[in-house]
């Protein structure tokens, strides 16, 4: 299976939609629910499994079946079966992706009863492969029904996603919680919607923003040790502070592994020298400087305050300092993983890094 061509934005769009029609009960005889994140299949699952049905036709007309416990023949004929009492038979696969023979449903899907709903659970993560869009299981459902490819967020989008979520609590939150989240549990949306979930029920009543001292006392995770505060640091050039958190790393090394610390303070300089450029080209060629808007889309920043920021630090650091600090990056992301590492543990070397980072050439 070719990689998918869905954007993240384009597979929200549809997640959003599709939301929308279920719960209006505009439902389709197929749904392939595929693709690499599982969190939008999962929740689909659960509407389309809540909403179809009331508890007492579930018993009857409702059923569930895995993959690795059940074969392509058995779904169809049971697909195939008129519902009892009810206006609908539902039929739920999931782990589809370990079902053997899958293409066999093309028998069902390619002329779908009107009293049966077909859901196909597909994670494509677990299984290493996608659906074969060459063939008919997957065009029959595209021409028959709905496929819903569920598509992972890049780090720079889950900003978005996020405030969105929790936006339908009535709440907002600040840009140094939605860092601290993202920090913690990186880009799973699961995770990410369990402690919001947990937080919607912890915080004092009539919260409208959650904030980093929310997220340190619910979520447990610390407001002033943490790569959004080190890179803030860092950006700032404050080496006392930069050394006091990377100390506290080092106490922590499991908490604060020094492979993703560095991969962050790279995503962070790769922005700033991006930055830098642009305001290069404004003043040394006229090249009309970008909007915060097209800032946000060509840095891939996910809010408009972390371009406040950049803009303020950039007067600290000259592009050939910047393109430097990108170089010892590199090389102590090399060093991190045991190569030229001189003996040194993560906290010594990510103390030698920073030190090198304030001390490297203007």
């Amino acid at each position: 299976m070719a990689k998918s061509a869905v954007k993240f934005k384009d597979c929200l769009a549809q997640y959003e939609s599709l939301t929308a029609d279920i719960a209006a009960r505009r439902f389709a005889p197929i749904y392939l629910l595929a693709g690499d994140e599982g969190y939008f299949i999962d929740a689909l699952c659960r509407q389309l499994s809540s909403t179809i049905l009331d508890e007492a036709q579930r018993s009857f007309n409702q059923i569930t079946v895995y993959g690795l416990d059940s074969d392509a023949g058995a779904i169809v004929n049971m697909c195939r079966q008129m519902p009892m009492m009810g206006s609908y038979e539902v039929i739920i696969v999931r782990e589809a992706q370990h079902l053997q023979r899958i293409e066999n449903l093309s028998h069902y899907t390619t002329k779908p009863q009107p009293t049966t709903i077909l859901i196909v659970c597909y994670k494509n993560k677990e299984s290493g492969r996608g659906i074969d869009r060459r063939g008919s299981f997957y065009k029959s459902c595209v021409k028959n029904g709905v496929v819903f490819e569920s598509v992972r967020p890049r780090d720079y989008e889950i900003d978005s996603w996020l405030t969105a979520r929790i936006g339908r609590s009535g709440m907002s939150m600040q840009p140094k919680a939605v860092a601290m989240l993202k920090e913690q549990l990186g880009c799973d949306l699961a995770r990410i919607d369990g402690e919001l979930q947990k937080l919607a029920v912890s915080l004092p009543e009539n919260t409208k923003v959650v904030t980093d001292e929310h997220i340190e006392r619910y979520v447990g995770i610390s407001k002033e040790f943490n790569t959004y505060e080190l890179c803030n640091a860092v950006m700032r050039q404050d080496v006392e502070r930069s050394m006091r958190i990377a100390d506290h790393f080092g106490r922590n090394p499991k908490a604060y592994p020094i492979i993703v610390t560095i991969s962050v303070l790279f995503g962070q300089f790769r922005q700033m020298f991006l930055l830098g450029y642009l305001m290069w080209q404004t003043r040394r060629r006229g090249v009309p400087f970008p909007s915060d808007a097209e800032l946000m889309r060509t840095l891939g920043v996910g809010n408009i305050f972390a371009i406040r920021d950049m803009k303020e630090n950039i007067a600290r650091w000259n592009n050939r300092r910047l393109f430097n600090v990108l170089g010892l990056l590199r090389e102590y992301d090399a060093k991190s993983k045991g190569l030229d590492s001189g003996g040194l543990d993560q906290d010594e070397l990510l103390r030698e890094l920073l030190l090198k980072i304030f001390s490297s050439r203007q």
